[in-house]
């Protein structure tokens, strides 16, 4: 068969786009500046279904109306729910008194409704790593689309003086991959069923050309967000190329030499969180070629880890980056350290040993050996508690009573979020856990989210306006008013996929799903159901999607029915 290139070689391209387009019409107006005495008129023709063509039907439009001594026409819509891509405008007809034929239109877009209609620079409004604040020019019977950015608000103004638009359509472009969700989580509670589909789509708008941490900021390839995004893959996907191209793309930035040792984006803590994905992703897929591709970078990154550990089992690294909100305190962010590195080590012995380096998994073993001796303070940081446990470090229940539980998801973070939730199940806790989802995932669902956010703390609630709505006077703006270190007020990003550590963790622990052989080749399944009547759902397997279902009887026990494909063994 002959393809397009084959007939012009010079159309011959490296890559071929593996991301879908699908058009989105508005679901709302917020908001016109007809208030102020401007000239709009059909704004709710933008909400209706148009085909992406511009033609000469005599259809509704909206039209823009600058006349002298007036406000400037302008409009605020809401596409519904956060969307990486980017907004296509057809333009019907422009006027101006000057005889010119085109007008100049600015564009803002925002993930919430205050920060489509913010200034640059105001409360930290930026156009760093995608434009979200442009001026476009455009005639009449055109089309024009902006560059890709995540998004869920638009605002348009019309800047010139005594002009005219004429507006078709205002379409949002969702720029995404259109995959099957093989993995799928229900039971008795809405609000968690909501937040695992929500976790899901976070981490899917992140899912682009390569895997991101944010599709407006920072759009990057950043490894340890990725170990929960690499969780969440692996429940609701399966297996996705999107995973490999991205820990491939870390690498051959990051190379170690013989002469220097190269941390992932400058920190420790990311070449750990690597080495941890490669784990997670041979044991969810079975991939051992893959795996042994990574075979001499694993080695070099091991040899060196394990003389970071000092004779008394104290962590040496260089750098101690855990997470933001840990960062200005040095006691907090050497504990969890200190857990992430053994938690590193430990997989190092494993995976060195599937590879054929006895020696190197044996110098991994030793070291990680040598850090049981140590236990330093977490100094209140529940993250850092959260790594201590998961590292072998703290004994759970004592950990999580003391510390993890207090004051439910008070002093929750985004990031570390899964490894808290994951802590609480190894404590035991797993109705504690999934009471914190509900209060600290749950809360951003109260705010207006649709995606789960760069960060969040529970206290930001008090007397906030949800990011659906326009701030009335007297109340906080969630999004402009808080926020911290890189992402201070609207810099933030409202879809960051190390948020999404529900989804993961309710298929592990409240539908009970454990790899414990590479590849899926074997699954224990144990329930913790708690407060819940049912919980069912499917996991996404190299075999085919094993499908689990549970029920709560009169009597409290559970009854598990699991339908397994060939070559998945099911222990209970």
């Amino acid at each position: 068969m002959t393809k397009l290139y084959d007939k012009n070689p010079a159309l011959m391209g490296k890559d071929t786009d593996m991301r879908s387009r699908r058009y989105i019409s508005p679901t709302r107006v917020i908001w016109t500046s007809a208030a102020e005495g401007a000239e709009v008129k059909g704004s709710e023709n933008l909400l209706l279904a148009r085909e992406e063509q511009m033609s000469f039907g005599d259809f509704p439009y909206c039209w823009l109306i600058n006349k002298p001594g007036r406000p400037k026409a302008s409009i605020l819509v809401d596409y519904g729910t956060e969307i990486h891509g980017s907004v296509r405008l057809f333009i019907r007809g422009t006027e101006h008194a000057n005889g010119k034929y085109r007008v100049n239109l600015r564009v803002r877009l925002g993930e919430s409704a205050m920060e489509a209609m913010t200034d640059l620079g105001v409360k930290n409004t930026t156009n760093d790593h995608a434009n979200r604040d442009m001026v476009i020019n455009v005639g009449g019977m055109s089309s024009f689309e902006t560059n890709e950015s995540g998004f869920r608000f638009m605002r348009i103004d019309l800047l010139d003086e005594d002009a005219a638009v004429t507006l078709k359509s205002v379409n949002a472009v969702l720029i995404f991959r259109d995959i099957d969700y093989l993995g799928s989580f229900e039971c008795s509670d809405p609000l968690l069923n909501k937040i695992w589909d929500t976790a899901a789509y976070t981490t899917h708008l992140n899912m682009q050309e390569y895997l991101w941490d944010g599709i407006k900021r920072d759009r990057l390839i950043w490894i340890g967000d990725m170990h929960t995004e690499v969780m969440t893959i692996l429940a609701a996907f399966g297996y996705n190329d999107v995973v490999p191209r991205s820990l491939d793309v870390a690498k051959l930035d990051t190379p170690i030499t013989d002469e220097k040792m190269a941390w992932m984006t400058g920190h420790p803590s990311y070449s750990l969180w690597w080495l941890m994905n490669h784990y997670e992703w041979y044991m969810g897929t079975g991939d051992l070629a893959y795996l042994q591709e990574q075979k001499e970078y694993l080695k070099k990154l091991l040899a060196h880890l394990v003389t970071l550990v000092d004779e008394n089992g104290v962590e040496q690294l260089p750098e101690k980056f855990l997470d933001w909100p840990t960062r200005a305190n040095a006691k907090a962010s050497h504990a969890g350290m200190q857990g992430l590195l053994k938690m590193g080590l430990d997989r190092g012995v494993f995976l060195m040993e599937v590879l054929g380096e006895k020696e190197l998994s044996r110098a991994c073993a030793a070291a990680a050996e040598r850090m049981l001796q140590y236990v330093p303070d977490t100094d209140g940081a529940k993250q850092s508690g959260a790594m201590m446990v998961l590292g072998g470090l703290a004994d759970p229940k004592e950990m999580n009573e003391k510390l993890i539980a207090v004051n439910g998801a008070h002093g929750f973070s985004t990031f570390m979020g899964y490894y808290i939730l994951k802590a609480k199940a190894m404590a035991g806790d797993y109705q504690g856990a999934l009471d914190a989802i509900r209060e600290y995932w749950g809360g951003m669902l109260k705010m207006g989210a649709t995606t789960f956010w760069e960060d969040f703390n529970l206290d930001w609630m008090e007397n906030a306006a949800p990011i659906d709505e326009l701030v009335p006077e007297g109340k906080v703006d969630i999004h402009g008013d808080w926020g911290a270190y890189c992402y201070i007020s609207f810099r933030h990003s409202l879809c960051h996929g190390w948020a999404s550590g529900p989804c993961p963790y309710m298929t592990h622990y409240v539908l009970g799903v454990t790899v414990e052989e590479a590849g899926c080749k074997k699954l224990r399944i144990e329930p913790h159901l708690e407060d819940l009547e049912y919980a069912k759902g499917t996991y996404p397997t190299p075999y085919g999607v094993v499908t689990i279902s549970h029920t709560k009887l009169a009597d409290g026990t559970v009854q598990t029915e699991v339908d397994a494909p060939e070559g998945v063994e099911i222990v209970k």
